[in-house]
C-alpha cells in the first residue's frame, strides 16, 4: 500500500529560481485604524466571543506567533517585501484580515470598507508589480456593498472581493444579500469567501477544546457557507459568478462524492423546506463557479487530488501570509512532480486569470 508522506518542513533552504512567477492568493492585511476599531469593541464587555477569541488573543499575547503576526499584519512596505523575497513570492494578491469589517456595525463598516479599499489601491500603487488587492465591503449593507464593487473595478482597479464568511452569524445564501452577487457578477469581480471566527451559534463544541480556528473550525464554518450558497440556488440565479475558496477548497472537493448524493436524497425525502431542486449537483457548481487555493497546505496529495477534480485551471497557490508564513514551503511545492505547464499555471497563470493581473 502507497503512503502519502507529509512535507518535511524542518530544513528551510532558500528558494530556487524558477521559470514561472510565484503568486500568493491569500495574504492579510490588517490597517491600523482597522485595529483601533477592533480594540473599541473588545473594551465592551459583551464582544463576540469568537472575535475575542481570534483577534482578541492576537492583539493582546505576547507570544512570539502573535507578535510576529501583528508585525507582520499592519505592514504594506518593508517588511512585507523582505518576507516575499526570502521566501520566493514574487506577487501577493493582499485582503483586509478577518474579520475585515465583518465584526462593526454597519455604519462604521460602510465607512471604513472605502478607507481600506483607498489604503490597498495606494500601497498597490507603490508597488505595482509586487502587489495586488481585493476589495473590502460591508456585507451588512448590500446595497453600499454592490457601489462599492464598482468603484472598486472601475476606480480602483481592484477585480476582486474579500468577504470573511458570515456576518453577525448570517449567511451570503440569504437573497437579502444577493445584491453583492448580481454587483460581483455584473463587474466580473472574484468573491474570495474567507473564513470567520465561528458564530456564537456553533463556537463552544470547538472552541472548548481547542479546534475553533485555523486549525478545523475555520474550514467546518466556510465550507458550510459555500454549501449554503450553492444549495441556495446562487448560481442557478447567477451563473456566471467567480467564486475562490482557500485551503484546499474548505475541504469541499474530497466530500464531493457524498455531497452529491446526500443533496438529491435529502431533496426527493422532502425533509427540509430549505433544501429544494437546484439545477445541477453541488459538484457541478464547484467546478463549474469556483476555484480554490492552497492556502496552509503544502501538501502535493491534496493539490493533485484537486486538480484532477476541479482541473488544473482552477487551482492557485497561496502562502497565508503570515499566519502561515513558511518560506520552505516555496521549494517544497516547486519540486512537485508535476508539469512544468501545469506547475505554471498553480504559480502563475491560474491567479492572473482569475485575480485579472495582467
Amino acid at each position: 500500500m502507497m503512503k502519502l508522506k507529509m512535507p518535511d518542513t524542518t530544513n528551510p533552504q532558500p528558494p530556487a529560481k524558477v521559470p514561472y512567477k510565484r503568486i500568493a492568493t491569500e495574504e492579510a492585511w490588517a490597517p491600523q485604524e482597522m485595529l483601533d476599531i477592533y480594540q473599541k469593541i473588545l473594551n465592551h464587555a459583551d464582544a463576540d466571543a469568537g472575535f475575542r477569541g481570534l483577534m482578541g488573543f492576537y492583539m493582546s499575547s505576547q507570544s512570539e506567533r502573535a507578535r510576529h503576526i501583528m508585525r507582520c499584519l499592519t505592514d504594506l512596505d518593508q517588511v512585507r517585501l523582505q518576507h516575499m523575497d526570502e521566501s520566493g513570492v514574487d506577487m501577493a494578491v493582499i485582503a483586509v484580515t478577518s474579520p475585515g469589517t465583518q465584526i462593526m456595525d454597519r455604519a462604521t463598516a460602510v465607512s471604513f470598507a472605502q478607507s481600506a479599499n483607498d489604503q490597498l489601491a495606494e500601497a498597490v500603487r507603490r508597488h505595482p508589480t509586487r502587489f495586488a488587492g481585493m476589495i473590502a465591503i460591508a456585507p451588512h449593507d448590500p446595497v453600499a456593498a454592490a457601489k462599492e464593487i464598482e468603484r472598486g473595478v472601475t476606480k480602483l482597479g481592484m477585480n476582486s472581493i474579500i468577504i470573511n464568511s458570515h456576518t453577525h452569524g448570517e449567511y451570503l445564501s440569504d437573497s437579502k444579500f444577493w445584491d453583492i452577487f448580481a454587483a460581483a457578477e455584473a463587474n466580473d469581480a472574484a468573491i474570495y469567501l474567507h473564513p470567520n471566527a465561528l458564530p456564537p451559534s456553533m463556537l463552544k463544541p470547538f472552541q472548548e477544546c481547542g479546534l475553533d480556528g485555523a486549525i478545523y473550525g475555520f474550514g467546518i464554518e466556510t465550507g458550510m457557507h459555500a454549501l449554503r450558497i450553492i444549495t441556495a440556488g446562487v448560481f442557478d440565479r447567477f451563473p456566471k459568478l467567480r467564486m475562490v475558496l482557500g485551503h484546499m477548497g474548505e475541504a469541499l472537493p474530497f466530500w464531493a462524492y457524498r455531497l452529491d448524493y446526500m443533496h438529491a436524497a435529502t431533496v426527493k425525502s422532502q425533509r427540509y423546506m430549505s433544501v429544494k431542486p437546484i439545477k445541477q449537483r453541488p459538484s457541478d457548481y464547484l467546478r463549474q463557479n469556483f476555484w480554490i487555493t492552497n492556502s496552509g497546505v503544502a501538501w502535493e496529495h491534496a493539490i493533485k487530488f484537486s486538480q484532477q477534480f476541479l482541473g488544473v485551471d482552477r487551482v492557485m497557490y497561496a502562502m497565508d501570509y503570515p499566519y502561515q508564513y513558511a518560506p520552505d514551503e516555496i521549494n517544497i511545492l516547486d519540486a512537485m512532480d508535476m508539469t512544468l505547464a501545469d506547475k505554471t499555471k498553480f504559480f502563475q497563470t491560474n491567479a492572473e486569470t482569475v485575480f485579472k493581473l495582467r
